[in-house]
């Protein structure tokens, strides 16, 4: 009776023992999906807004990541100085620029 018991107790553990690997397919899975649906499109994103901040220049209109309007006076380097009203002008840096206002 013991010998049936451990013939059958090893048949068992000889089926799991091969699903090391097969343990790990969902993980992947998941991972690869988790990148094309979230990493990959957050690079694509973070890559435009770099270019987008590269092609600033003076006389474009602007929105700060404030939400406030204006048009760019001067760019510098790092920092753009931006008029939001007569005679108002703000320094900010370039990375704060959250969009360009296309004129129409």
């Amino acid at each position: 009776m013991i010998g049936i018991a451990y013939a059958m107790g090893q048949s068992g553990a000889a089926g799991q023992g091969g699903g090391g690997f097969s343990a790990f397919v969902p993980l992947i899975i998941m991972f690869v999906i988790f990148y094309f649906l979230l990493i990959r499109p957050q690079q694509k994103k973070q890559k435009e807004h770099r270019k987008m901040i590269d092609k600033l220049q003076k006389g474009d209109r602007v929105v700060i990541g404030g939400g406030i309007h204006g048009r760019i006076t001067s760019v510098d380097e790092s920092v753009i100085t931006v008029e939001i009203a007569e005679k108002t002008r703000v320094k900010v840096n370039r990375a704060s620029v959250a969009a360009l206002i296309q004129s129409s």
